[in-house]
């Protein structure tokens, strides 16, 4: 739950466009909701950032104190955030930053908010710079119109396979980048350590959250109208246990990736890249048809008759 402090933040924030008073007078301000590392719940937090480019950049100072904030360890969590700048609201992809770039970053921080610098000189802690990515996959562009069911589901499966693509590119490049390492020391770190591990979570669990609603939902609903499909729903619930196994070995892979083995990690994404596809293709082949007709959004239930 936000501080009382925080919670009036927000509330005037939201009540003018995006603008808030006191300590933010005249100061850029966003509104970033960051998932419960724990609890699994929503918590709104007023944080200055800058802008860099077309990037946003937040710094984790928590005014200089020796503990992280707890929005920053939500957000290693749960690494899609919601964004509330002006009057937009957005989803984003939270990415801390690593090494030189961390560094280049905090500095160009610094010179926009000199206060960063103070806060790094109360705390022995390595203040995160963490950028405020799009959350989509690369060349992402979301369908003009979705009218049906089938039209939804399809837009759900081109955006889970774009992400495991992107996570594919980001995990080509950073081995490439060990890899062409020559001379004495360890490699330099290419800087994709944390973004990788951050977009692949990410669409872990954006996969986890499509399969469970499947199971709970949309596949008993069509079983109860097509008994015959007993079998495919089987097959399917199989499927999601087969790849919700395979991510958690995927995880576990990304705890480390800076020391990871490139074959062994390599084996195991393309392993999940050839499981899921197939998977996505005969959920397709079985269940689009039957929702062809089914209109999306689902219609608003009638209102009660006086």
């Amino acid at each position: 739950m936000p501080t009382s402090f925080d919670q009036s933040v927000i509330e005037e924030f939201r009540a003018n466009g995006g603008k808030a008073g006191g300590p933010f007078e005249g100061g850029d301000l966003i509104l970033l909701t960051t998932t419960g590392a724990r609890s699994g719940k929503e918590t709104t937090t007023p944080l200055g950032y800058v802008r860099h480019g077309d990037a946003l950049l937040v710094v984790a100072s928590n005014l200089g104190a020796p503990r992280h904030p707890d929005w920053y360890r939500n957000l290693l969590a749960h690494p899609v955030v919601r964004v509330e700048l002006g009057t937009r609201t957005f989803e984003a992809l939270a990415v801390p930053t690593e090494g030189a770039r961390r560094d280049e970053l905090f500095a160009h921080a610094v010179r926009a908010a000199p206060g960063y610098a103070d806060y790094q000189a109360r705390t022995t802690r390595r203040l995160p710079v963490v950028v405020l990515e799009r959350a989509e996959p690369e060349g992402w562009e979301p369908p003009r119109e979705v009218t049906t069911l089938a039209a939804k589901l399809m837009e759900v499966h081109t955006w889970l396979r774009g992400q495991l693509r992107q996570v594919k590119a980001e995990v080509d490049a950073h081995f490439a980048a060990r890899a062409a390492h020559r001379g004495p020391g360890a490699p330099p770190a290419p800087g994709l350590g944390l973004q990788i591990r951050q977009r692949c979570l990410a669409f872990c669990q954006s996969l986890e959250f499509h399969h469970t609603s499947e199971d709970q939902h949309l596949f008993p609903g069509i079983a109860r109208h097509h008994p015959h499909l007993t079998d495919t729903f089987a097959r399917l619930a199989g499927e999601h246990r087969t790849v919700a196994r395979i991510q958690g070995e995927l995880v576990a892979l990304l705890a480390d990736i800076g020391i990871a083995d490139p074959e062994r990690f390599h084996a195991e994404l393309d392993r999940m890249s050839t499981e899921l596809n197939a998977h996505l293709d005969y959920e397709e082949e079985q269940i689009l048809p039957l929702l062809a007709d089914v209109p999306w959004p689902p219609a608003p239930p009638p209102a009660p008759s006086s």
